[in-house]
This record gives C-alpha cells, structure tokens and sequence, in this order.
C-alpha cells in the first residue's frame, strides 16, 4: 500500500500532475472491503453467536461514511474500557446505532494482551491525575477478583482515565474519518470533473 503510494508520489512529481496522485488512491470503501473480515468470518466468531439471525442483518455489513465513523466511534472506545467480553459490548453497540458491524468489533483488538498493560497504566495515570491521587505502580489484571480488590485505590482512577481517554480518541477517529472521507469523495469529484471538462474541450476541437 505504502509502496504503491510513493510510487504514485513520484509520477506526481515527474508530470506535475496532481490530480493523477488523486485518482489513483483507492477509495475508502474499496479500502475497507479488502481489508474488513467477511461477514462469514465474524459470523463464525463463536461469541456472537448469541446474535442469531440478527448477524444476517445487511444494514450491518454497509461500507458508507456513516456506518465505518460510527464503527470507529464504538470499536475505539470499547478498545479503551478495561472490562470482559469488549467484543460483545462493541457488537450490541454497533447493532443498535447501525455501525459497521466487523468494523466495530476489530477495533476492539486495538487493546490485546500485548498492547493492554501499556494502554490501561496510561489511563490510570490520567485518571490518578484527574482525582489529583498519587501514582501507584501495579500489574493489571483483567479479571473482576482483581478489580474488585483494587478497586478504590486503582478501579476508580482507571475507570475515570478510561472514560476520558476513550471519549476523547474515539470523538478524534470519529472525526477524522469523516473528513477524510468527504475530501475522497471531493477529491474523486473533481477529477471526474476535470476529465469531463478535457473531453469536452477535446470534443469542441475536433468539431
């Protein structure tokens, strides 16, 4: 992908040509049609199965502006909410705000075994600062026996860190992908309007 892009950067530079790195981007929804798992993956995934037939749902497998921002809403600010079952949660979510339904739920694995000790000692770190409360060093654990017993001196902090945290970059992706969108969508318009503007001209010429 990357490679492909500065490739498309240096015959942008060569032609002088613009408009020629704009139309050889591939759009978001092909994108994300490439890279997304299928819908017989993530219905396959065993702990939504308690779905049933609401996975057949195809409002839920739409790729559109509206549907991926609000699956990177969800799926963002689940990632950052230390709790069971964040998969499940993300997939209630995303059906009832008609998201993204895969989107949603792959998003989630931002925060993984590796990337979880790292992310929730961020949040507690910004939680303790928000109750203005002492850092304390601890290993997390996600299990509600480990919750339960630090739950006032960490619990609070962490929660209230998660909260910010997650808000905040969860309204950023939000954001971002809608912007980025409406610029493709923008950017493709007016390609398409230039090469309308050449064939007329080129049409005008010949007459």
């Amino acid at each position: 992908m990357s490679s492909r892009i500065l490739i498309l950067a240096g015959r942008f530079r060569a032609a002088g040509d613009f408009n020629l790195l704009q139309a050889e981007l591939p759009m978001p929804k092909k994108f994300m049609k490439r890279y997304l798992p299928t819908p017989e993956k993530v219905q396959a995934m065993r702990s939504l199965h308690f779905l049933g037939d609401i996975l057949h749902e195809p409002n839920l497998w739409h790729i559109n502006r509206h549907s991926v921002a609000r699956a990177f809403l969800i799926g963002i600010w689940f990632c950052f909410i230390p709790m069971p079952f964040q998969m499940i949660a993300a997939a209630f979510f995303a059906i009832w705000f008609n998201a993204n339904l895969p989107l949603s739920v792959v998003l989630v694995w931002i925060s993984n075994p590796v990337t979880m000790p790292p992310l929730f000692y961020f949040n507690y770190k910004v939680g303790a600062w928000a109750l203005n409360r002492p850092v304390l060093n601890f290993d997390f654990q996600l299990s509600w026996a480990w919750i339960s017993e630090r739950l006032l001196d960490i619990g609070i902090p962490l929660y209230l860190g998660s909260m910010i945290v997650g808000t905040a970059s969860a309204c950023i992706a939000y954001l971002i992908i809608q912007y980025l969108w409406r610029r493709k969508i923008r950017s493709d318009w007016q390609v398409r309007r230039q090469e309308r503007i050449k064939k007329q001209k080129a049409a005008d010429q010949a007459s």
